[in-house]
């Protein structure tokens, strides 16, 4: 992005020109920052883009961390939390833990459209402001059927968030830009999941007892932290900056070019000028309605794809330290929560890569596809594992990487073949129906393991609904994307 780092420098001004080149003249032949053929059109277009990228995507980023984190936690949380109350098994964490996707379903289509058609800066502070508050409460539940209605509020109140801003970003970022806008904001997931644990795993062990397993005598007893057992904390620290944010956004977030101060007049023109451009040249090929995309085949077939990824991923990321404890007694929470932060560490150069090269070479497809059977398959490897920690630790960050990578060549397959509120309505589907695998992965990985007594069968099942996921994406109908002009 350094080809746009003068015209950024140069804010409020016209693009800088070399005073040995030919100027261009002020004649009715000269090309106007409208024109798509001009370059001086293409040095406000690039201009335009470049501030979007350095304003809102930060906003954006840290709100998605958050987020993600306050949705995961949990699997920390777990830890020690099953000490304090013995009824609270696998099963119960499995289904607490995907309850959540049940209630995000209902509010899913609707948060997306309301970004559309009224404003995303409002509506996202909304989400933010009442899921900070419910992720607080997880804090004091007593009861499986406490920790149930609180996933499931958690849920509705986070609807709408992560397809509202892809949505969100079509409204600023051109076709050629858009999948590495989306990787950019997507690579908060795996920063997430360093952070989480990286900070809770100080809090794990408040209010802990360790007691001896054949003696029962007591080892050591932490203190706890203003009456609170560390897991209490964990729900706490998390919830409070959800809060924050929220409120910030309203103020830092501009809903769409036409409204942004920081933008020139020429900047705007140019950029609202090529979106225009690429929605006209969309509804050449063919004007579709909402209720079209979502009875439409191929957002169908996406929704299929990405519950079947979503499935394996959040498997993963809620039972991973879970499954770790499991296979390795010997290790303390603490060590346990370092060990999950790894597999986040390659996911975040996977993301940027695949962002990259899609935008680079115009494909999405495949994209998508191959990340996806790698992580499948390392998810078999992983099977065989146990007892070899640092063979498991990798094969975790393998299938990881694939689960997470593809993304911002996914989410740009949609805007292929669809505009406006159809776009925002197909992404809410897609988002709402494939998110449901969040319910399933976890459900499906402690029923496994309160019943056999072993997470092999679960990770097998979450290999398997990924690798049905790839061929579904490999049978998706597309045309071609659209034409552009794309710098070298």
């Amino acid at each position: 992005m350094s080809k746009f780092s003068d015209n950024f420098s140069n804010h409020g001004k016209q693009p800088s020109v070399n005073p040995y080149s030919p100027q261009p003249q002020n004649t009715s032949t000269s090309k106007s920052s409208t024109d798509p053929n001009g370059e001086w059109h293409k040095s406000y277009l690039n201009s335009a883009i470049l501030k979007a990228y350095f304003r809102l995507l930060p906003i954006l980023f840290v709100c998605y961390i958050i987020a993600y984190i306050d949705r995961n936690n949990v699997a920390i949380a777990k830890l020690t939390m099953e000490e304090d109350m013995p009824t609270f098994d696998a099963s119960v964490f499995g289904f607490g833990s995907g309850i959540f996707f049940l209630g995000y379903f209902l509010l899913e289509i609707p948060g997306s459209l309301i970004v559309e058609r009224w404003s995303a800066r409002k509506w996202i502070c909304r989400i933010m402001v009442t899921w900070g508050f419910m992720a607080a409460l997880t804090a004091f539940v007593k009861t499986p059927t406490h920790f149930y209605t609180v996933r499931f509020l958690l849920g509705m109140a986070e609807a709408g968030f992560f397809p509202g801003v892809i949505v969100y970003l079509s409204h600023w970022f051109p076709q050629k830009e858009r999948a590495r806008a989306i990787s950019y904001f997507l690579i908060a997931s795996p920063i997430a999941m360093i952070i989480g644990p990286a900070i809770s795993q100080f809090f794990i062990d408040y209010g802990r007892t360790i007691v001896d397993a054949k003696t029962g005598e007591i080892i050591i007893k932490h203190p706890d932290l203003l009456g609170l057992k560390g897991w209490q904390w964990i729900y706490i620290i998390w919830g409070i900056p959800a809060v924050v944010f929220g409120l910030y956004v309203l103020f830092g977030l501009t809903d769409k070019p036409s409204q942004a101060k920081w933008l020139t007049d020429e900047e705007k023109a140019a950029l609202e000028g090529e979106m225009a451009r690429e929605k006209a040249m969309h509804k050449a090929g063919g004007h579709m309605s909402l209720l079209q995309a979502l009875s439409s085949p191929r957002v169908l077939l996406l929704s299929l794809a990405y519950f079947g990824i979503v499935t394996a991923n959040y498997g993963i990321e809620l039972f991973l330290p879970s499954v770790i404890k499991n296979w390795y007694p010997e290790l303390e929470p603490s060590r346990i929560a370092q060990l999950g932060m790894i597999p986040s560490l390659l996911v975040i150069p996977g993301q940027l890569f695949i962002g990259w090269s899609s935008d680079k070479m115009q494909e999405r497809r495949w994209h998508s596809v191959i990340p996806v059977v790698i992580g499948a398959l390392f998810l078999v490897l992983v099977t065989f594992t146990q007892g070899y920690l640092w063979a498991t630790i990798f094969c975790f960050t393998i299938a990881a990487t694939g689960m997470k990578s593809y993304m911002p060549a996914f989410w740009a397959l949609p805007s292929l073949f669809l505009t406006s509120t159809a776009a925002a309505g197909s992404v809410g589907m897609i988002n709402s129906i494939g998110n449901l695998g969040g319910f399933l992965g976890p459900y499906v990985m402690g029923a496994v393991q309160t019943n056999f007594d072993s997470y092999t069968y679960g990770l097998l099942f979450l290999a398997l609904t990924s690798t049905l996921s790839a061929a579904l994406i490999c049978c998706l109908p597309l045309r071609r994307p659209l034409p552009t002009d794309v710098d070298d």
